[in-house]
């Protein structure tokens, strides 16, 4: 997965919250940075109408533009293009291929082929547009069943995957073509998610995202949904309403308690360490350099996200 040159995968930031806006609804970028959500995707392919679909795309293409120029404060700018089959995602592709960009969502991925041949396209963008090589992060969305199956390939396929994670909401194309039954408890996709984030990780995405929670006004259910997949490893979730947002990064931020308790460890085992011993009894438990790794990463994580006088930044300093 690591690129020789251009951007590093790991240098990919985390996104607890990546919320969809319709490509002709530019406008909502407002609400959308007033949620809090650490990035967006605006959307050329379901959410546009196929006779509006150029018009949104010069839309999209100016707001991309606006991102340039901080526009949006911190918010990573996303589009979801059409899929591959169509010649009209290069047009996109050429149109939006700019500074402003972090990525590009790429619907409907049933094989590694098609991450190779967006992969390809993208590297022609950057180079026309003068961007760094692997600069414009690529997020392939698992939506047939073939897909899902070569997860672990679709993520090998580039250097520029990031995000890439398993898509459950219900009625969509994911449902279609599983046959699962959706529940608002997740049984019926449990499996599934967990598996294509082990293929993730076994590739070294950087920071898979999941989702999605399509019932706007049950916040409740959200956080259940979005707290068991920050159980199974997931760092984020897509969102498709700005109210869903907070609840959203709420569960994929570490909270005061699981800081604390993250630089008492540290401090404990280093400690420890210092007189010569490996493995200590801390709070009742038996921990050593692998729990100190662990808390040091989520220390580090947290300070790059809300700055280094954030509570345990120091803890979580490189050793």
């Amino acid at each position: 997965m690591s690129s020789e040159t251009g951007v590093q995968p790991s240098s990919r930031p985390a996104l607890r919250s990546l919320l969809f806006v319709p490509g002709t609804k530019v406008e909502w970028l407002g609400k959308a940075k007033e949620s809090g959500a650490d990035a967006v995707i605006l959307d050329l392919e379901d959410a546009v109408p196929e006779l509006q679909k150029p018009h949104a795309r010069g839309q999209v293409a100016e707001a991309v533009a606006q991102a340039e120029a901080n526009a949006f404060g911190s918010v990573a700018v996303f589009v979801r293009v059409n899929p591959l089959e169509s010649w009209e995602v290069a047009d996109e592709l050429r149109a939006i291929a700019r500074p402003g960009l972090s990525g590009i969502v790429l619907p409907k991925v049933s094989s590694a082929r098609d991450v190779w041949l967006a992969d390809r396209m993208l590297g022609w963008c950057e180079r026309e547009a003068g961007l760094p090589a692997d600069q414009v992060a690529l997020v392939p969305l698992l939506e047939t069943a073939r897909g899902l199956r070569d997860a672990q390939d679709v993520a090998a396929a580039a250097a520029r995957v990031a995000y890439l994670g398993a898509l459950t909401a219900p009625g969509g194309d994911v449902e279609r073509a599983v046959g699962y039954r959706w529940t608002p408890e997740g049984t019926g996709t449990l499996a599934l998610r967990a598996r294509v984030l082990l293929d993730a990780r076994a590739e070294q995405v950087p920071h898979p995202v999941t989702g999605l929670w399509t019932r706007i006004d049950d916040l409740g259910g959200l956080r259940a949904f979005a707290e068991q997949n920050r159980d199974l490893g997931y760092e984020g979730m897509m969102a498709i309403h700005p109210s869903h947002v907070p609840v959203i990064n709420e569960v994929f931020s570490p909270g005061p308690e699981e800081l604390d308790r993250c630089a008492r460890l540290v401090a404990s085992v280093e400690e420890a360490q210092a007189h010569g011993v490996g493995a200590v009894s801390f709070e009742g438990e038996m921990v050593d350099e692998a729990m100190v790794a662990t808390a040091r990463l989520t220390l580090r994580r947290h300070a790059r996200e809300r700055g280094p006088d954030s509570p345990g930044a120091a803890a979580g300093g490189e050793h």
